[in-house]
């Protein structure tokens, strides 16, 4: 993938003079959540406050529509811990993450979901267990025996055949590539992030492969996930990104291939 170049970004201050490590910075993408956003990254910002000193939530505005930037802003000047990056046209998922890691400046890098299904809470044990197993990524899992789900029927489906189609394919002793909430040692995530193959959605799929085929440690933890997204709301899952998603499933096969 191309880089974004330097007149595209609009990025926060507080990343550009940046001038202390932090242990924990946690990278929340965003798109067309202008509703929400502002209220979203305050609550995950004090709730992880609870249980690190030192960190920095950086948001990434992918491109939308409505105002989500300028709800991303707002947050950013209420709050000294959050960043804000923003750019157009949209570009994927996958784009904004590595927007936001390139920035990032800490021993510990997360990625989370800017809805807040996963309430981030749930990094604080991440973080236990990736100290005490000393592993290089730790991961949330819907199918993990302890997991709390408030989940539709059809996408629990639709999670169970993708995991089995990416045991077939990649040998992933993995069973959920997709939650929004991952946990990794900087150096790990930085390193894996370079010359990506993709942009989207399977850019999860690609970065647990990558690992995996390097011999990094990936643990799973149990989530609680709490379903929000009203009916009305138009799913982000459409059946072209799903077709989208399968065939860069295939491509990142290929250039895996031993």
């Amino acid at each position: 993938m191309d880089d974004l170049n330097n007149s595209e970004l609009l990025i926060s201050d507080k990343l550009k003079n940046n001038q202390k490590k932090n242990c924990l910075c946690v990278v929340m993408p965003a798109y067309n959540e202008g509703m929400h956003i502002k209220d979203n990254l305050l609550k995950a910002s004090r709730i992880i406050s609870g249980f690190v000193h030192n960190y920095r939530i950086i948001a990434v505005d992918d491109g939308s529509s409505d105002n989500t930037l300028t709800e991303i802003i707002s947050a950013s000047e209420s709050d000294s811990k959050i960043s804000y990056i923003g750019y157009k046209p949209n570009k994927g998922k996958g784009k904004a993450i590595i927007s936001g890691v390139n920035y990032a400046d800490a021993d510990y890098i997360a990625f989370l979901d800017s809805d807040l299904e996963l309430n981030p809470i749930m990094l604080k044990g991440f973080l236990k267990s990736m100290k005490e197993k000393k592993a290089d990524i730790v991961i949330g899992s819907k199918m993990h025996k302890e997991s709390k789900l408030e989940y539709p029927l059809m996408r629990r489906i639709m999670s169970f055949g993708y995991y089995i189609i990416l045991k077939m394919m990649f040998r992933l002793n993995i069973k959920d590539t997709q939650t929004g909430i991952k946990l990794f040692r900087s150096q790990v995530i930085k390193s894996l992030t370079e010359n990506m193959l993709t942009d989207g959605y399977a850019f999860d799929i690609e970065i647990l492969a990558k690992a995996n085929k390097a011999g990094c440690k990936i643990i799973e933890m149990p989530i609680e996930l709490k379903f929000k997204r009203e009916r009305k709301e138009k799913s982000r899952i459409s059946i072209k990104t799903s077709v989208k998603v399968f065939s860069d499933t295939l491509t990142i096969k290929k250039a895996l291939k031993d």
